[in-house]
């Protein structure tokens, strides 16, 4: 899996890596299609989706047609931000805020805390939006496991946000799910 925008050589060289580490077969895959793909989208509608993976540091905006990526962006904003204004707002050190960031008892508590973050990742969608027509925005990666993120979203955007069970692990079980069978045997 690699992300959208890699040349042509850095996808042969992870395809290089990966026989050298034993493999039989490779496929490449982008990780927006791998994503859409875990999240139960049919990648081959016509329609825009928009994938929206808020990881540790950063916010990867993809938007998919047809089955392809059309545009992707990348926004210095993520999980990070999030867990330095916990760090302020409690008065707790950086890697204590983290781990209470992590436990899902405490969400409710900390929506109203990082609503001006979700505002400013919402604002972030909003300015890759233009100029695309999109159906809805998926919510992927560890960040986006905040309850009532979506909602936040949604509200902002004006288009259906959706949040998959597990959003950590939609990529990995898009790469899992696009193996055919005959591929990976």
């Amino acid at each position: 899996c690699v992300p959208s925008g890699v040349t042509e050589v850095e996808k042969k060289a992870v395809e290089d890596a990966t026989y050298q580490a034993g493999a039989r077969e490779v496929f490449i895959i982008e990780e927006p299609i791998a994503a859409a793909i875990g999240a139960g989208i049919d990648i081959s509608r016509p329609c825009g989706n928009m994938i929206v993976d808020i990881g540790g540091g950063t916010t990867g905006i993809s938007i998919l047609k047809d089955g392809k990526v059309v545009y992707v962006a990348d926004e210095a904003t993520g999980g990070t931000h999030f867990s330095l204004v916990i760090s302020g707002a409690y008065g707790l050190p950086f890697g204590e805020a983290e781990r209470y960031k992590r436990d899902p008892s405490h969400h409710k508590e900390l929506l109203p805390v990082l609503k001006p973050v979700v505002e400013k990742v919402s604002s972030i969608i909003n300015r890759h939006l233009e100029g695309h027509q999109v159906e809805g925005i998926y919510l992927v990666g560890g960040t986006c496991c905040l309850a009532g993120i979506e909602d936040i979203i949604e509200k902002r955007t004006g288009i259906p946000t959706y949040k998959p069970d597990n959003p950590m692990f939609v990529t990995p079980l898009g790469i899992a799910r696009s193996c055919t069978r005959e591929a990976c045997e």
